[in-house]
C-alpha cells in the first residue's frame, strides 16, 4: 500500500508552502509557529491525537479561521488573507472532518455541486472516473446522500471534492469512523489517484499506521506545533511514533 516517490517530489518550489503559522481561538492559541511543506505530486500525511490542532491546520489553509501570523503559500502566492471561496478557485479541494456532504440531495446532486467552480465542461466524463474509483456511487446515484452509510458517505465527499477537478485535495480525517475494510478501500482510492493522476493529497490522519504507509512524507503536531517530519516508513520505524499512535492501530 505504500505510495511510490512522485516523479516531481523536490524537483520545484513546493505546491503548498506553510510558514510560521499562528492561529487563535480568541485568546487560545491552537497553532504554534507551524512550518511544513507539500511538493506536487506528493501524498503527505500529518498525524496527531486528538486535539493536537490538525484539523485546526486544514481550517486555516482554507481561510476559516485565519492565519494571526505566518504565510501560506500556493504556488508561490500567499493566499492567507484571501475569502475561502477564492482559496477554492484556486483548484484546491477540501473533504472535510464528519464529512459534510449535502444530506437531503441525492448522490447524484452531490456530486454535481462539486462542479460549481468549475462548470460542466468534464462532468461526464469525470463522473465515469468517480465510479471507477468508487462502484458503490454508482449503485447509489439516486439514493439521498443522508440515508448512505457512514463509509458511502466518506466516499461522496472525496467524490464530490474530485469533481472539482483540485490540483490539491485536502483530506481531513477521512477514516473517522469506518469499519477497517471500508478504510482500506478509501486509502486505496487516493493511492491510486495519487499514482495515476499525479493529484497531490495533504491527509489529517488519526490513523497514523494507514496514513504513514501510504504518504511519501509525513510530519507529526503535538498541542499545535510540528515535533516530527520525515518520509512515511522513517516514521513508521520510530518507536516514539509507534508506542504513541501505532499501538492497536493496524487495521
Amino acid at each position: 500500500m505504500s505510495a511510490a516517490n512522485p516523479a516531481t517530489q523536490g524537483a520545484a518550489a513546493p505546491l503548498l508552502s506553510i510558514r510560521g503559522v499562528e492561529t487563535f481561538y480568541g485568546k487560545i492559541q491552537a497553532l504554534r509557529g507551524v512550518d511544513m511543506e507539500v511538493n506536487e505530486g506528493e501524498i503527505v500525511t500529518l498525524i496527531g491525537a486528538n486535539g493536537a490542532g490538525k484539523s485546526t491546520l486544514m481550517m486555516t489553509i482554507c481561510g476559516n479561521p485565519r492565519a494571526r501570523s505566518g504565510q501560506i503559500l500556493y504556488r508561490g502566492e500567499d493566499i492567507s488573507a484571501l475569502p475561502t471561496h477564492d482559496i477554492m478557485k484556486r483548484r484546491i479541494a477540501q473533504s472535510p472532518e464528519g464529512r459534510r456532504i449535502f444530506g437531503r440531495m441525492s448522490v447524484m446532486e452531490n456530486l454535481q455541486m462539486g462542479t460549481t467552480l468549475i462548470g460542466t465542461e468534464h462532468f461526464d466524463a469525470d463522473l465515469e472516473r468517480i465510479f471507477t474509483l468508487f462502484p458503490r456511487l454508482k449503485e447509489r446515484i439516486d439514493q439521498r446522500a443522508g440515508t448512505l452509510s457512514g463509509g458511502e458517505q466518506q466516499m461522496l465527499a472525496i467524490a464530490r471534492a474530485l469533481m472539482s477537478r483540485p490540483k490539491l485535495l485536502l483530506l481531513d480525517e477521512p477514516s473517522l469512523g469506518l469499519a477497517p475494510i471500508i478504510v482500506k478501500q478509501i486509502f486505496e482510492a487516493i493511492r491510486e489517484l495519487n499514482r495515476t493522476e499525479g493529484l497531490t493529497v495533504f491527509l489529517v490522519e488519526q490513523n497514523a499506521f494507514h496514513a504513514l504507509r501510504l504518504a511519501h512524507r509525513g510530519y507529526v503536531m503535538v498541542n499545535g506545533t510540528i515535533t516530527m517530519s520525515g518520509t512515511g516508513r522513517e516514521l513508521l520505524a520510530r518507536e516514539e511514533i509507534r508506542s504513541a499512535y501505532l499501538e492497536g492501530g493496524r487495521h
